[in-house]
């Protein structure tokens, strides 16, 4: 019942509104929407408006206030990564009513943001899409040169776009970053040690990683290969660091990464100049420097495949594996070693192909992993299940050629 807030004998007092019901918050980036129900016994007045209040520990509720006159209601500057819970006060002339009861836990976090650029034949464009809300990707800005065939490594605040090659043939040893969170156009970074492209990529929230690749003259009688891994810190800027290397020469190979590990995976296995699809994969602890160890084998060999991963599970998808497109998707649990599980499929059988065919190139969130393999369509799947992907949404253009592409929230950051 409202609370009685005066009256004389014999008549009604006056009363304050019920409290509100079905408290339900949806968190954003340092921010939650809290939806309510507004209660049926208004009180002696009509309800003048709401409050919202959060609180870390469930008894204080004063880490954050929002004030409206209807359901739902925004609570901002909240930080993100900390656990809050909500309760919502009705307002009407005559005082307010007892507090509702406490929401469910929620914990504000950075919208999860793939970056897309170099899709299209070295164009500057960077796209960017949340792969958790379904709807097209939008244009971020541009890269400092255009490129594609390059890597992609971020963090949380900083997403660098390295190496690739252009139009006209070169290829690049080129760093330059944005912050995903905004917009705008990409920044010098530094250089990698060597220009290149297709090569493997993974990283922690502290360093980012490049590892095999192919690099040389383009229209030279065969691409140079490596087995090389390189790293930079995101909180810097500045030039490539060597790491070690991998367990052999690759190229056209891709990565995933936990928090404390990164996978490469497949590619062309260039041991002795050959150009023969391989299943392999390898690891490296991210925190220290060294040579790599040999993971398990993924369920086909393949080369320009997708790979992403949340904090436990990562997954490589689509590409070519020597004779034919695959849309196979396989799965490992990162912590562990051993070889790849089936996980479904894409919902196309795009790859590369030789007669022009695309990349298949992917990004996460903590839960969600997103694909593009062909023209502009974004496929996505939930990592901790196993099925096919589904059509998400657009890019802004489409893609001819081998793009680059990562995430703000992929498992080397939760």
């Amino acid at each position: 019942m409202a609370n009685k807030n005066g009256g004389f004998i014999g008549t009604d007092g006056l009363d304050a509104p019920d409290a509100p019901t079905a408290v339900t918050p949806t968190a954003g980036d340092t921010s939650v929407s809290v939806a309510f129900t507004a209660p049926t016994d208004t009180g002696t007045s009509a309800i003048t408006g709401y409050v919202a209040q959060v609180s870390t520990d469930g008894t204080a509720y004063s880490a954050g206030s929002g004030t409206g006159t209807s359901s739902p209601i925004t609570v901002s500057s909240l930080s993100n990564g900390t656990s809050y819970t909500a309760k919502v006060w009705a307002i009407n002339a005559y005082g307010t009513s007892a507090p509702s009861g406490a929401s469910s836990s929620f914990t504000p976090a950075t919208p999860a943001y793939a970056m897309v650029a170099g899709f299209g034949s070295g164009t500057v464009n960077i796209d960017r899409f949340n792969i958790v809300v379904q709807a097209n990707a939008a244009d971020f800005g541009d890269l400092t040169t255009g490129r594609n065939s390059g890597n992609v490594m971020s963090s949380s605040t900083r997403t660098v776009f390295s190496c690739g090659r252009d139009a006209s043939n070169p290829f690049f040893n080129t760093l330059d970053y944005v912050n995903p969170t905004s917009t705008g156009n990409a920044t010098d970074f530094g250089d990698a040690a060597y220009a290149r492209q297709f090569g493997a990529q993974f990283g922690s929230s502290t360093r980012g990683f490049g590892a095999g690749a192919e690099g040389g003259n383009q229209g030279a009688p065969k691409y140079q290969a490596y087995d090389n891994i390189g790293f930079i810190t995101f909180a810097s800027t500045g030039n490539e660091t060597d790491f070690g290397d991998l367990t052999h020469i690759c190229q056209v190979c891709n990565g995933l990464s936990s928090t404390t590990r990164g996978v490469r995976s497949g590619g062309y296995d260039g041991t002795g100049g050959g150009s023969v699809e391989t299943n392999v994969m390898d690891y490296v602890t991210m925190s220290s420097a060294g040579n790599a160890t040999d993971f398990g084998d993924m369920t086909l060999a393949r080369r320009s495949h997708g790979a992403c991963s949340s904090a436990t599970r990562g997954l490589n998808a689509g590409g070519y594996t020597g004779s034919a497109n695959t849309n196979s998707i396989d799965y490992i649990t990162i912590a562990s070693t051993g070889n790849a599980t089936d996980f479904g499929d894409l919902n196309d059988g795009s790859g590369y192909s030789p007669i022009g065919g695309l990349n298949t190139r992917a990004a996460s969130s903590p839960t969600v992993a997103a694909f593009i393999d062909s023209g502009n369509a974004i496929q996505t799947t939930t990592i901790a299940s196993t099925g096919n992907a589904t059509d998400f949404a657009d890019l802004t253009g489409t893609s001819s050629d081998a793009f680059m592409m990562n995430s703000n929230a992929h498992g080397g950051l939760s």
